[in-house]
């Protein structure tokens, strides 16, 4: 019993923290959510579910989470793949491997919103090296932040530069675990490169994929950084993504109890999304 106490106390300033950061803001802000808190009636006052009735028909919202998706998951699939391509050439002997892995982690070591301002001096459309570069290869410049599509390719991009070296480095981590004992069958038995990575390789991978996948999910599932440096929304809102458009809501138009509505709303969406994509992988694999 005195073990149990003891082990009971050392448990209690991790469960106080777990409130103090998780709990407590999360109440704080569901009762915010059934307020009319604006810059005009400040306070917590109890506006009932208003806020949550707008919420509904803010059509501006829904196609901000549409954006979102479309941009998560367009990047985290070239990111998953650049980054298994990698892995696999490192993960073989070549001259310099050591030398090229960390060279490979140096953007994701750089701040997102470092390396945005970076990324909007290189896709300037005219100071530009990526337009000059376009243009000494014979081509028409770009225009790369100034039209609805190139905006959200070129936010697309920086995701995929900054992010696929964390792929990188989980699906190298992965592909160093494997066991041999697998791939001295498929040699024994006479199997190619090609056979053997799709028959061995990559169904041994498949847990650390999904693992991979769905970490950079959820993290590319709050995409705010590069959205609001590289392009803040723009042109008009076709990059405005769900945090940015809770951002304006929130702290220019402030906005406060609509924005801790729309805070909920895109909480509860996210959690839903990604556990049926973590079933749905999860699944597959067992099928197989």
């Amino acid at each position: 019993m005195l073990k149990l106490k003891y082990k009971q106390f050392f448990l209690l300033p991790g469960l106080i923290v777990l409130v103090a950061i998780i709990i407590f803001p999360l109440l704080f802000t569901i009762r915010v959510s059934f307020s009319s808190w604006d810059v005009v009636k400040p306070g917590l006052d109890w506006y009932g579910g208003k806020n949550w009735g707008r919420l509904f028909e803010d059509m501006r919202f829904w196609e901000s989470l549409t954006r979102l998706s479309l941009m998560a998951i367009g990047s985290v699939l070239i990111q998953y793949l650049l980054g298994f391509g990698l892995a696999l050439l490192v993960w073989r002997d070549i001259i310099l491997k050591r030398f090229i892995r960390v060279l490979f982690l140096v953007p994701m070591m750089t701040t997102p919103v470092i390396m945005s301002v970076i990324w909007r001096t290189i896709l300037h459309e005219s100071l530009g090296p990526a337009n000059d570069i376009i243009q000494m290869l014979g081509f028409e410049p770009l225009s790369w932040l100034s039209t609805g599509p190139m905006a959200m390719v070129s936010v697309i991009l920086v995701e995929v530069w900054q992010w696929t070296p964390f792929m990188f480095l989980l699906l190298l981590a992965g592909l160093l675990s494997l066991p041999r004992e697998p791939y001295m069958a498929a040699a024994i038995d006479g199997a190619g490169p090609f056979r053997t990575f799709f028959s061995v390789t990559f169904p041994l991978m498949a847990p650390i994929s999904i693992g991979a996948i769905l970490i950079r999910l959820i993290e590319a599932s709050k995409l705010m950084e590069t959205v609001y440096v590289l392009t803040s929304g723009g042109p008009g809102t076709a990059t405005e993504t769900s945090s940015y458009y809770i951002y304006i809501r929130g702290l220019r138009d402030y906005q406060i109890g609509y924005a801790a509505s729309l805070s909920l709303a895109y909480l509860v969406i996210m959690i839903i999304s990604l556990t049926i994509i973590a079933k749905v992988l999860t699944r597959k694999i067992a099928r197989d």
